[in-house]
C-alpha cells in the first residue's frame, strides 16, 4: 500500500507541476495587466503605478522565468501577491472557506439522496416510481444550472418571504401537496393494489392532515419541534434506522436504537443550561459522546447481532442529535425574523452585512444564505447519482453471486446491502472522488448568480485581471484535491472489490 501511494504521489506531483505552468502561461498572456492603469488622467501617478505593478509581477523577464521565480516562492510556502500588492494567502483562506460551506453540503446530500433514490428506483424497475425518477433525473441534468438559480432566487427567496408575511397554506395547495405525496408513496410501496392503494390513502391523509395544522397553528410564523415531535421523531428514527441497516428479524439492534432514542431524549429533556449558547468545539464534543454512547448501547445489548447493533446504535444518536440540534435552532427563528426584516431566505452572499448575534442565530443566517445555492447544486449533482447508481445496481443484480445469495436462503435485505449494495458502489465510488476533488475548486455559475465571493469568484477575477497568482492558487487547491480524492478513489476499491490488488 505504501509503494502505490508514494508511486502516485510522484506521478501525481509531475502531472501537476507540468499542468501548472500550461495554466500560468496561458493566463499570462492572457491579456494586458497593465490596462485598468493606461486610462488615469494622471500621467506621472500612472507611471509610477505602472513601474511598481511591472516590478511587483516581473513583468520585465520572460514568462517562462517568471514561472520558476513563482515556483520558487511556492516551495517556500509564499503564494505571493495579486497584481494590487494583496497577498494571495489572505486572499485563499477566505475563499476556500465560503467554497466549502457552500459545495460540502451540496456535495454530501447529492451523494447520499442519489445513491439512496438509485438503489430503490433499482428494485423498483419499469414501476411507476422507477418511470418517474428517470424522467425527473434526466429533466434536472439537463437544466442549466444559472436558470435553476434564478428561479430560486424568484420563488424560493422572494416569493417564500413576502409569503412569510401571512403563512398560510390555501386549501388547494393542500390538497395538490397530499395528491402528490400520496402517489409518491403509492410508487415507493409497490406490490399488491390494496398495498398500494392503501399507501396512497395514508400519506394523502397524512400530508393533509400536517398541512393543515400547520397552517392553522401558525407554524410558519414561529417555528419549532417541540417536546412530542422530538419524542416522535427519534423513535421513530430509531425503528427507521433498525428497518434499513439490520430489519426487524431480531429484536437486540431494534432494543438497542430504542435505547439510544430513550437516551437521547432523556438528554434533550435537560440539555438546556449546555445547548443554550454552545460552540462548534461543544457540538462536535456532543456528537463524539453521542456516538460512543450509541456505540456502547449497541454492545451492551447486541449479542449476538452485536455488530449490527452497535452500527444500529451510532446512526440513530447522530440522527436524535440533528433531531436535537434543529429544535434548538428554530427556537430562535423568532428573534432572527425579526433582525433580517422579514427576509430569513438570502439571495446574496454568504451571511448578512453587520450580522450580530448568538449561536443559534447565526446558525440560522448561515442556513438562510446556504439554502438556495445548495439547491441549485444539489438538483444537477442528484440527477447524476441515481441515474449512475440505478445502472450500476441493475447490472449487479443479474450477477451470478447475486442469484447464488438468493438460492442460499438469505433475506433479500442481505443480499441487496451486503452483496449487490457493495459491488455497485465499486463505479460510483470514481464519481464520487472527481466531484469531491472537482467541487472544492468552487462552482463558478452558482457562486456568481448567488454572490459567494468563493474559489469561482477568486478564479474568474484572476482570469480577468490577467493576474496568474490568484488563478495558480485556485489551480493548486482544485487540482490538488483532485489528485488527493483520487488516491482516496484507489484505495476504496480495494475495500470494495477483494480481486483488486492496490499492489
Amino acid at each position: 500500500m505504501a509503494v502505490f501511494m508514494a508511486r502516485r504521489l510522484v506521478i501525481s506531483i509531475f502531472t501537476l507541476l507540468a499542468a501548472s505552468f500550461i495554466v500560468f502561461w496561458g493566463t499570462s498572456i492572457a491579456g494586458d495587466p497593465m490596462a485598468d492603469l493606461r486610462g488615469l488622467q494622471d500621467e506621472g501617478q500612472a507611471q509610477q503605478q505602472m513601474m511598481a505593478r511591472r516590478e511587483r509581477m516581473n513583468l520585465d523577464v520572460p514568462v517562462i522565468l517568471r514561472y520558476f521565480l513563482w515556483l520558487g516562492d511556492l516551495f517556500t510556502g509564499d503564494l505571493g501577491v495579486n497584481k494590487f500588492g494583496q497577498s494571495v494567502s489572505g486572499i485563499l483562506a477566505p475563499a476556500v472557506s465560503a467554497t466549502l460551506q457552500l459545495v460540502i453540503a451540496a456535495t454530501v446530500l447529492a451523494i447520499v439522496l442519489g445513491v439512496t433514490i438509485g438503489i430503490v428506483s433499482a428494485l423498483r424497475q419499469y414501476s411507476g416510481f422507477d418511470y418517474t425518477l428517470t424522467f425527473a433525473a434526466f429533466l434536472f441534468f439537463s437544466l442549466p444550472v444559472f436558470w435553476v438559480a434564478v428561479m430560486l432566487k424568484q420563488f424560493g427567496a422572494i416569493k417564500f418571504n413576502d409569503w412569510l408575511r401571512d403563512p398560510t397554506i390555501p386549501l388547494p395547495v393542500i390538497l395538490v401537496f397530499a395528491v402528490l405525496s400520496g402517489l409518491a408513496w403509492m410508487a415507493i410501496a409497490g406490490g399488491s393494489r390494496q398495498r398500494r392503494l392503501t399507501a396512497l390513502g395514508v400519506a394523502f391523509v397524512a400530508t393533509a392532515g400536517l398541512l393543515w395544522t400547520l397552517s392553522e397553528t401558525g407554524w410558519f410564523s414561529d417555528p419549532g419541534l417541540g417536546v412530542i415531535a422530538v419524542l416522535v421523531l427519534a423513535f421513530g428514527s430509531a425503528a427507521g434506522v433498525t428497518f434499513l441497516i439490520a430489519g426487524f428479524r431480531h429484536r437486540p439492534p431494534l432494543f438497542a436504537a430504542l435505547a439510544t432514542a430513550a437516551v437521547g431524549f432523556v438528554f434533550y429533556l435537560a440539555s438546556e443550561p449546555i445547548l443554550e449558547e454552545p460552540n462548534w468545539g461543544l457540538i462536535f464534543l456532543l456528537a463524539l459522546v453521542a456516538i460512543a454512547v450509541g456505540l456502547g448501547i449497541g454492545y451492551l445489548l447486541g449479542g449476538l447481532q452485536r455488530r449490527q447493533a452497535m452500527a444500529v446504535g451510532a446512526v440513530t444518536a447522530i440522527l436524535v442529535g440533528g433531531i436535537i440540534f434543529v429544535d434548538y435552532m428554530l427556537q430562535s427563528y423568532g428573534d432572527y425574523y425579526g433582525r433580517v426584516r422579514g427576509r430569513p431566505i438570502s439571495t446574496i452572499g454568504a451571511s448578512t452585512p453587520n450580522f450580530r448575534g448568538g449561536f443559534w442565530e447565526s446558525g440560522l443566517d448561515s442556513a438562510g444564505h446556504l439554502i438556495l445555492p445548495t439547491m441549485a447544486l444539489l438538483l444537477i449533482s442528484f440527477a447524476t447519482y441515481t441515474r449512475y447508481t440505478r445502472a450500476s445496481m441493475l447490472e449487479v443484480m443479474n450477477q451470478d453471486y447475486v442469484r447464488t445469495a438468493r438460492s442460499k436462503g438469505l433475506t433479500e435485505r442481505t443480499t441487496v446491502t451486503k452483496h449487490a449494495f457493495r459491488n455497485a458502489l465499486i463505479p460510483v465510488t470514481t464519481l464520487m472522488a472527481f466531484d469531491f476533488g472537482a467541487v472544492i475548486g468552487g462552482a463558478v455559475i452558482t457562486e456568481r448568480v448567488f454572490g459567494w465571493q468563493g474559489m469561482g469568484f477568486m478564479f474568474i477575477k484572476g482570469l480577468q485581471d490577467v493576474d496568474p497568482p490568484p488563478v495558480m492558487a485556485f489551480f493548486l487547491i482544485a487540482g490538488g484535491s483532485i489528485v488527493v480524492f483520487n488516491m482516496l478513489a484507489d484505495i476504496a476499491y480495494a475495500y470494495l472489490d477483494p480481486r483488486i490488488r492496490v499492489s
